[in-house]
C-alpha cells in the first residue's frame, strides 16, 4: 500500500510552523466572515434575485500584510480583504450599507471609512482588535468558497481600486514564494520592522515605508544572500541599502506585463514613474511602486538611518557594540533647532478620529509643498508619531516636523524662506474635507527646540541638553546675528538663546507618549562609517522667524511666515554623507563612485534624463541598485 502524499508545501521551504490559529482567532474570523456573508445575502434579496441566488450568495475574508506573512505583533492592525460578487459595489454597498451595519454593532468601535485613499479602506476595532478592511468586487455572480485569489482571472473586468485591493493578498503570497528561506525572512523582517519604528521611519502615509515596503526590501536581501542566517541578513540589509543607487528599483522578479490592460510601473512609458525617488516594486501583476509616497526629504532621513544601522552592525561584528545599540530610539526632539507643530482639534473624540485621519494622510503634501516652494533648500523631517496633552479637556492631537537648511547650501546672510504660501495651500486642501463638522480645525505653527511642549516626553519629563552638545551650540552662537520679525538686527545673547523670538501661543491639546526614555540623555549623533566613537554634532546655524496674525489662535489657524537662514556651518544631527563608509572586514568597495550618489543627484525629480538612464542597463532592461562588488 502506497504511503500518503506529503502535505502541500507553500513557497520554496518547509513551513515555519504547523501550528494553526488560536480558538479566539478562529472565532473572530468566523464572526467577521458571517457579517460579510449576511450582508451580501441581504443585498442579493433586496436586489430581487431568486431564492437560489440568495442561498448561493457569498463573500470571503482574506488576510494580508504582516498577519498573512506571519510577522504581526501584539496590538498590530490586521489587514483584511472582503471579496464580494459583481453586483455588490464598493461606494454604496460597502462604504454605506455595511458601514451602517458595523456602526450598530456593540463589538465594533472607532469605525472610520477612508474612501479617497489610494486603496479605499474601512478602519475599525472588532472586540478591541484593530482591523483595516478593504473590499473587492470581482466579476462573478457567485464567489466560490475555494476562490484562488492568486489566479490572474480574478483581475478580469475590474477597476484599478479593486486591483489594488486584491494585490495586497497577491503580493504577500508572491513574497513567500520568492524568498529562499521563509523562516529566516520572517525573523529578519520582524527585527527590521521593530528597528524602523524605533528610528521613526515606519509610516507609509507620512512618506516613509510601511509594512509591505519593508517586507520587499528584506526579501530582496534574502535573495542576495540565500544562505545567510537572520543576524547576517540584518547586517547585510544595512550594507546593501546604504549603498543602493536610488532611484534604481528594488525588484524581486522581472516585471510581468500581462495583457489585461492595467498599467505597470515603467518610467520609460509613464511620466509619473520617472519622478519616484525610491521605487520598491511589487512582484504580483500589475507590478506597482509600493513606495510612491517617499519624497526627497524622507529618503534623506531613511538613508541617514540606514547609515546609522550599518555603522552599528559593523561595530557589532567587531565586538565593539551590542545588538541593543541598534534599537536605541531616535531622539527626534533633540535633532533639530526648529520645528513645525501641526495641532488638530475637534469637538469630540469621534470627530477627532476622522479629522485626524484626513489631516495625517495629507501631511506629506505639506512636506512636498515646502520642498517645492523653497527649491529643496529647506528640508522637512516629518515625524510619524502623534502626541496629546492629556491635561487638556478638548479633543486634540499634534504632529511635528523638523526643519533645517539643506546641508552645503550657499545662502546669503539674512536670506528668508517664505513658506506662508505653502502653509496656506496646505490648509486649503485640508479644508476640502467632505465630512467636515464644526469644531474641526488645524493650526500650523513654528516652535524652537526650547518651546517643545512637555507632553511629548514621557510623564511630562523634559530632557535636559547633553552638556557637550549644549556647550558646542552656545559657543557656535556667540557673535551671530539674526533678523527679528521687525527687521532689526542685533547680537544674540549667548545666555538667552531664542528668548527674543516671539513665543508660540498657548498650546491646546490631549494623547500619547513618546517612546523615548528619560534615561537617554545623550543627544542623537552621527557615527562615522568606520565604526569610530560617537561624536555629537552642532546643529545647523539658522533661525526661523515666526509672525502669527494678530489674535490668531487655534481656531483661526495661525500661519508660518518666513524662514531666515543664517550663514554658517550646516551639520544637523543625522545628515552625514554615506560616501565615506567602508565595508568593514568583510569586503570593500573601491572608490566613492561605487557608493550611493548624493541626494541632490539621485533625487532631483527635474533631472528626468539622468533619472531615466539610471533605471536601465545597457540592454534597456531595468537595472538593479545594488553594487556588483558587494560581498558577504
Amino acid at each position: 500500500m502506497s504511503s500518503p502524499p506529503p502535505p502541500k508545501q507553500y513557497g520554496v521551504t518547509k513551513p515555519i510552523s504547523m501550528a494553526g490559529p488560536t480558538e479566539a482567532d478562529m472565532q473572530r474570523n468566523r464572526e467577521l466572515e458571517k457579517i460579510a456573508k449576511d450582508w451580501v445575502k441581504e443585498l442579493t434579496r433586496l436586489r430581487g434575485y431568486s431564492d437560489q441566488m440568495v442561498e448561493d450568495a457569498n463573500a470571503l475574508i482574506f488576510t494580508f500584510g504582516s498577519y498573512r506573512l506571519g510577522v504581526h505583533g501584539p496590538g498590530a492592525d490586521i489587514d483584511a480583504l472582503c471579496v464580494g460578487p459583481s453586483y455588490v459595489s464598493r461606494e454604496e454597498d460597502f462604504f454605506f450599507i455595511l458601514h451602517n451595519i458595523l456602526a450598530e454593532m456593540e463589538e465594533v468601535t472607532e469605525l472610520q471609512p477612508v474612501l479617497d485613499a489610494h486603496v479605499p479602506v474601512m478602519k475599525f476595532k472588532f472586540d478591541g482588535l484593530s482591523i483595516d478592511l478593504l473590499y473587492a468586487s470581482i466579476s462573478r455572480l457567485v464567489v466560490p468558497e475555494d476562490l484562488d485569489i492568486s489566479d490572474m482571472s480574478v483581475l478580469n473586468d475590474v477597476d484599478e481600486p479593486t486591483v489594488r485591493s486584491l494585490n495586497g493578498c497577491r503580493v504577500a503570497d508572491q513574497i513567500l514564494k520568492l524568498v529562499p528561506n521563509v523562516e529566516h525572512f520572517c525573523t529578519t523582517l520582524r527585527c527590521l520592522k521593530f528597528w524602523a519604528k524605533r528610528r521613526g521611519v515606519y509610516s507609509n502615509v507620512t512618506g516613509f515605508l510601511g509594512g509591505v515596503n519593508w517586507a520587499l526590501l528584506v526579501a530582496r536581501v534574502c535573495q542576495l544572500y540565500p544562505n545567510a542566517v537572520p543576524s547576517m541578513l540584518v547586517s547585510r540589509f544595512f550594507r546593501v541599502y546604504t549603498m543602493w543607487r536610488w532611484p534604481n528599483p528594488v525588484m524581486l522578479c522581472a516585471i510581468d506585463e500581462a495583457e489585461l490592460g492595467f498599467s505597470v510601473w515603467d518610467p520609460r512609458k509613464n511620466r509619473r514613474d520617472k519622478t519616484h525617488h525610491m521605487p520598491i516594486i511589487t512582484p504580483a501583476y500589475p507590478c506597482m511602486n509600493s513606495s510612491y509616497n517617499v519624497s526627497t526629504s524622507t529618503l534623506r532621513v531613511m538613508m541617514d538611518q540606514f547609515q546609522y544601522g550599518n555603522t552599528i552592525c559593523e561595530e557589532v561584528e567587531l565586538n565593539k557594540a551590542q545588538w541593543s545599540a541598534l534599537f536605541e530610539p531616535y531622539l527626534f526632539f533633540e535633532s533639530y533647532r526648529n520645528y513645525l507643530q501641526v495641532d488638530i482639534v475637534a469637538a469630540n473624540a469621534d470627530d477627532l478620529l476622522a479629522w485626524k485621519g484626513w489631516v495625517e494622510s495629507r501631511l506629506r503634501q505639506l512636506t512636498l509643498m515646502i520642498e517645492r516652494d523653497t527649491y529643496g533648500k529647506l528640508q522637512c523631517h516629518p515625524y510619524p508619531h502623534e502626541y496629546v496633552d492629556t491635561s487638556k479637556p478638548c479633543a486634540h492631537c499634534a504632529f511635528f516636523m523638523g526643519l533645517q537648511r539643506k546641508p552645503g547650501e550657499v545662502v546669503q546672510e539674512g536670506q528668508q524662506f517664505d513658506i506662508r504660501g505653502s502653509v496656506e495651500e496646505f490648509k486649503l486642501s485640508i479644508n476640502m474635507y467632505m465630512f467636515w463638522k464644526p469644531g474641526m480645525e488645524i493650526c500650523v505653527s513654528h516652535i524652537r527646540r526650547k518651546q517643545i511642549p512637555p507632553y511629548v516626553f514621557p510623564e511630562g519629563y523634559k530632557r535636559t541638553r547633553h552638556p557637550r552638545l549644549a556647550s558646542q551650540q552656545r559657543s557656535s552662537e556667540n557673535g551671530n546675528e539674526y533678523q527679528t520679525g521687525s527687521g532689526l538686527k542685533r547680537k544674540k545673547d549667548p545666555e538667552s538663546v531664542d528668548q527674543d523670538g516671539p513665543e508660540k501661543r498657548q498650546s491646546i491639546s490631549p494623547q500619547k507618549q513618546d517612546s523615548l526614555s528619560p534615561d537617554h540623555l545623550a543627544p542623537s549623533s552621527v557615527r562615522s562609517g568606520t565604526g569610530s566613537n560617537v561624536e555629537p554634532v552642532i546643529p545647523d546655524k539658522r533661525v526661523l522667524n515666526q509672525e502669527i496674525a494678530e489674535g490668531g489662535d487655534v481656531s483661526n489657524s495661525s500661519v508660518i511666515t518666513s524662514v531666515t537662514s543664517e550663514v554658517g556651518s550646516c551639520e544637523d544631527v543625522g545628515n552625514e554623507s554615506v560616501a565615506g563608509s567602508s565595508e568593514g572586514n568583510n569586503g570593500s568597495v573601491e572608490g566613492s563612485n561605487n557608493l550611493v550618489s548624493s541626494q541632490s543627484d539621485s533625487c532631483d525629480a527635474d533631472s528626468q534624463s539622468l533619472l531615466e538612464n539610471r533605471h536601465l542597463d545597457g540592454n534597456g532592461a531595468f537595472q538593479d541598485g545594488v553594487h556588483e562588488e558587494l560581498e558577504v
